[in-house]
């Protein structure tokens, strides 16, 4: 990484990188902050030039984003997306191939780049779970199962967990808890349940009333700061469920693939789900892919009738090209990255010795960390430094007081130290400047 560093690793205004790339890069930097502000929005505009110290992303590879103005910076954000880091060269190859071959569908033929990505995540999962859709983004998995559950059932209700996310669009967001998101916009999709993630009669008491067509819940709360919710309340309320007729839906979107350790939490830990839900790394950080993997019970809808539910871009090639190569390269790195995860978990608990008033807490696992600080302010002016010594970390809108850790499969122990150092200084200066 270039540039001069002050004691505690925060970069100087005078850092010859950022003239690296002379006055065109600078421009570019300066259009695209204008145009997001001319079209998009002025706050993001300024997140951006925050997040970037006055520049935009230019190129990536690996886990590292390089900026207009020549600086690079470590990728332990994006959202959960780069599990595989940037343009990882299987994935990608298998998308350039299949751009030059096909990259949309005809809709009214059957693609074989499609079908092969379905089979191979089905496998992925074990199997037992056969039928897939494919969407473009999180929501879309999480609409077409909600859809499905209330036609296999021929009930209204769902229900979802208090700290829930589930997505933005109208019907996922009836799913999702924080007030923030729902706020103007109610009433969304009615017969919405939240249930407290501590009572595992819940599911139980709340089928007594004969609607209910599904539980959807994910088994480690992402957005909500990292948050695991009990295996034994979720497998209690899967038997309960299942015994009242209604379904059970995993929303892996995040944690699923080996983000959180595992292809699937909530298979691994036995619950008898009826659909996983994945999204973020499927396209191994290359195109947008999303899936609902489904029991034939809860896809019966789609069998009766293939286009009850149809998307013009779902599954479109180009996409399900990179699913099975994103598959066998995360397979391919599971090891490193349970060496990756025990490096965080340890370099966690030595930061939250360092700093005990301003670290209040860490949780996760596999390569999904929280990091809880004293204040949402404190988080901000960390996330502040942090980008200022090369680090992007993604925050939780529905928890400000927690930072979030999602580091990709190819980082290498250089990274990580680099990571770590970058927080012990940020964390350090941002308790100052917040004690002022």
């Amino acid at each position: 990484m270039t540039g001069a560093l002050t004691k505690d690793g925060a970069r100087t205004a005078r850092d010859p990188g950022r003239s690296a790339l002379g006055t065109t890069a600078g421009n570019a930097a300066r259009d695209a902050f204008r145009r997001v502000q001319r079209h998009f929005s002025p706050a993001v505009a300024l997140a951006g030039k925050f997040a970037g110290q006055g520049a935009a992303e230019a190129a990536a590879s690996g886990a590292e984003i390089t900026l207009t103005d020549g600086r690079r910076m470590l990728d332990f954000g994006s959202y959960a997306v780069t599990l595989l880091g940037h343009r990882h060269p299987a994935v990608t190859e298998a998308v350039r191939r299949q751009l030059d071959a096909m990259p949309v569908s005809s809709r009214s033929l059957v693609n074989p780049v499609t079908a092969e990505a379905a089979e191979r995540l089905s496998e992925h999962l074990g199997g037992r779970l056969r039928r897939v859709y494919f969407g473009v983004n999180g929501s879309d998995a999480v609409e077409v199962a909600v859809k499905l559950a209330r036609l296999a059932s021929g009930r209204p209700r769902v229900l979802a967990v208090r700290g829930a996310f589930h997505g933005k669009s109208l019907g996922a967001l009836a799913l999702t808890h924080h007030g923030r998101f729902r706020a103007g916009l109610e009433p969304v999709l009615p017969h919405a349940t939240h249930l407290d993630p501590r009572d595992p009669d819940a599911v139980r008491r709340a089928c007594a009333e004969g609607d209910v067509a599904a539980v959807v819940f994910e088994p480690v709360q992402g957005e909500n700061g990292v948050v695991p919710l009990d295996p034994g309340v979720l497998a209690r309320w899967c038997e309960d469920a299942h015994a009242a007729g209604a379904f059970a839906i995993a929303d892996e979107i995040q944690t699923g693939l080996r983000r959180a350790g595992e292809p699937s939490l909530a298979l691994h830990a036995g619950l008898p789900v009826d659909a996983v839900l994945l999204g973020k790394p499927l396209g191994g950080g290359v195109v947008p892919i999303s899936a609902a993997v489904c029991s034939d019970e809860l896809y019966r809808p789609l069998l009766d009738d293939p286009f009850r539910h149809s998307a013009t871009f779902a599954g479109q090639p180009l996409c399900a090209a990179a699913v099975p190569a994103a598959l066998a390269a995360v397979e391919g790195l599971a090891g490193q990255g349970e060496t990756i995860s025990g490096r965080l978990r340890a370099g966690l608990a030595e930061l939250r010795r360092t700093h005990p008033d301003a670290v209040t807490g860490t949780r996760g696992r596999g390569l999904l960390w929280g990091v809880d600080f004293a204040s949402p302010e404190l988080s901000g002016e960390v996330q502040i430094g942090l980008a200022q010594r090369g680090l992007l970390v993604s925050p939780c809108l529905s928890r400000p007081e927690t930072l979030r850790l999602l580091p990709p499969l190819v980082a290498t122990r250089a990274d990580v130290e680099r990571a770590f150092d970058a927080l012990s200084a940020a964390v350090g200066a941002a308790a100052v400047e917040v004690s002022r």
